[in-house]
């Protein structure tokens, strides 16, 4: 999709945008993963849900199993990594779905995931407002005021909405899954104080790896050991 289509829809989107979200979900998946096609399926409902910000981060380290994933991307296995560090219990398996860089469950149960959202609020999570619009070839992301002395970075994500995979090897053979919301990358932007500020990135950051939306987020922590996710906004189609 070019941006100018981008732009065109997310002038229709704007009231979406303006909504929001009530939590980010993350899930850490892997074709090569026997477990995994009930979770992806449930991110496709998480992703028709205009309160969450659904995301898939496809990791590599099943790749040994038979089948290379397709999607996946050693950066996501490094995020996941840098989460379970820094929640201290170094519990990284799939498929795994970190809600708001605070809790995590096993993704394929939607109960679990609604009660880690209580958990992630308790500690701060999606406190601070943040929105998007296309601004010419750029994207303009607002960031809200928050608590004095409170900092985190902003963060692109560039998002491919929907993979068809036919997987031919490995523990998932003969099975056709959809993926929905795929991370191609995961991009820092800025630094945020406190203060309400203005951000702005070039489009084509948001096109890259067929990627045909975005997301933002605003979270604490490091690129190398993220943190809690205290707002979050979403692209258009999203």
């Amino acid at each position: 999709m070019s941006f100018a289509a981008m732009a065109a829809l997310a002038a229709s989107a704007a009231c979406a945008w303006a909504q929001q979200p009530r939590a980010v979900v993350e899930l850490f998946t892997s074709q090569g993963c026997s477990s995994c096609p009930p979770a992806d399926k449930l991110m496709g409902e998480f992703a028709r849900d205009p309160s969450l910000v659904a995301v898939s981060m496809p990791i590599d380290y099943w790749d040994y199993l038979g089948w290379k994933d397709t999607l996946a991307d050693h950066a996501f296995t490094a995020r996941q990594r840098g989460y379970s560090e820094a929640r201290g219990d170094r519990q990284v398996y799939t498929p795994q779905a970190v809600i708001d860089g605070v809790s995590h469950v096993i993704g394929s149960k939607p109960d679990a995931v609604q009660q880690a959202e209580g958990a992630s609020r308790a500690k701060g999570a999606m406190t601070v407002p943040l929105s998007v619009e296309a601004a010419g070839g750029s994207i303009r992301v607002s960031v809200g005021a928050g608590e004095p002395g409170t900092s985190a970075g902003v963060y692109l994500v560039p998002i491919k909405r929907r993979c068809d995979v036919t997987i031919t090897r490995g523990e998932n053979k003969g099975k056709s899954v959809t993926y929905v919301n795929v991370a191609r990358s995961v991009l820092p932007v800025g630094a945020w104080t406190g203060e309400a500020k203005t951000f702005e990135v070039a489009a084509s950051l948001a096109q890259q790896r067929e990627a045909d939306s975005y997301v933002v987020l605003l979270q604490q922590g490091t690129l190398e050991k993220p943190g809690v996710i205290l707002g979050a906004a979403k692209g258009p189609g999203l």
